[in-house]
């Protein structure tokens, strides 16, 4: 009889492991961050708190970027290609979609025609706009229908990133090779301005009142600052070394610009335009995320396949996130209901 429960109890603990190693990772209260591995052709779900992957889930050659809808529900991911910008190489055409709590590819959406689709945005009508570089174009998908519902012209090729106004009246995309940004207008769904700035810039960030506009000289050390209200260079961020990539800080007072040459993320006060200080960051460093609340940032190291983690009420950087090389998009995840 004891023989007999003993090994009943031992089947009960055996399933009760096995169930947990099948479960899905519960939902946190803090929110998640998304990650998109270009090599790998993944994107990883990271518990931030503790620093561990929760799930990886695979999708085309190769996305990115990542976006993460309003809910927390799911992400988007543009499947680019397998090369760079304005290099020969596969031409991507869709948006695969992750559903974050299942963990699991729940949909593709086909663009119609090769485009390298790049950067992806929600706009506060909830629809999603994303980069079409061989379209010289912005896409605009209904994410509910899961499919393209008009067609944005920018005017430049290489529109690679992309940001929006709060307001969502505003978008402005960064063309590298072009070395310019353009003004679109996201309710007429057409261009606005074309605004020049250097032989070539790479990625682009908003301030968060929407009154300026940063983006990145490949040639020389130094930040474009464009005012929206006129669409034109008001000033110029000398840095020590070529920026990347940056964003802003919540309150405004802080751009943390990301250096890929130098490894260092540069610290400047959006008041003086001057940089306050430079910190080490993993090589290969592609993008900068601030995260909701704004107390920390992350910086993915693509080439060192780590995650810096600052703590911007200290401006310290905090252990990184040991993951695999090709990390590049950030995004985060809220919190799900339960």
């Amino acid at each position: 009889m004891l023989a007999r429960l003993s090994l009943l109890l031992v089947a009960m603990m055996l399933a009760g492991l096995a169930g947990l190693r099948g479960a899905k990772p519960a939902p946190l209260a803090g929110g998640r961050l998304v990650v998109a591995n270009q090599r790998e052709h993944t994107v990883l779900v990271i518990d931030p708190n503790n620093r561990r992957e929760l799930a990886k889930i695979s999708v085309g050659v190769n996305g990115h970027e990542v976006i993460v809808s309003k809910d927390g529900r799911f992400a988007y991911v543009p499947i680019y290609g397998n090369s760079g910008v304005g290099r020969p190489g596969t031409d991507g055409s869709t948006i695969d979609v992750i559903d974050l709590r299942e963990c699991k590819l729940a949909a593709t959406i086909d663009l119609g025609k090769p485009l390298r689709p790049h950067r992806a945005e929600f706009g506060p009508d909830g629809l999603l706009y994303v980069t079409a570089e061989l379209g010289n174009a912005v896409d605009v998908i209904n994410p509910s229908k899961r499919k393209v519902i008009a067609e944005i012209p920018t005017g430049e090729p290489q529109s690679h990133m992309l940001v929006l106004s709060s307001d969502g009246r505003r978008g402005y995309t960064a063309n590298v090779g072009a070395g310019s940004v353009s003004v679109l207008d996201l309710v007429n769904r057409k261009l606005v301005a074309t605004i020049p700035v250097a032989k070539s810039v790479q990625r682009i960030s908003i301030s968060p009142d929407g009154h300026r506009i940063f983006t990145h000289d490949q040639d020389e050390p130094r930040i474009a600052v464009i005012d929206t209200a006129t669409n034109k260079i008001s000033s110029w961020i000398t840095l020590p070394d070529v920026a990347y990539a940056s964003a802003p800080t919540p309150d405004g007072r802080w751009l943390l610009a990301v250096s890929r040459v130098a490894n260092r993320l540069f610290v400047v006060n959006l008041q003086t335009l001057k940089v306050a200080q430079s910190l080490d960051v993993p090589g290969g460093s592609s993008e900068v995320l601030v995260r909701p609340g704004g107390e920390i940032a992350y910086v993915s190291g693509t080439g060192a396949g780590k995650i810096a983690v600052l703590d911007l009420g200290s401006w310290k950087m905090q252990p990184p996130i040991d993951l695999t090389p090709g990390v590049d998009g950030l995004a985060w995840a809220p919190a799900m209901p339960q």
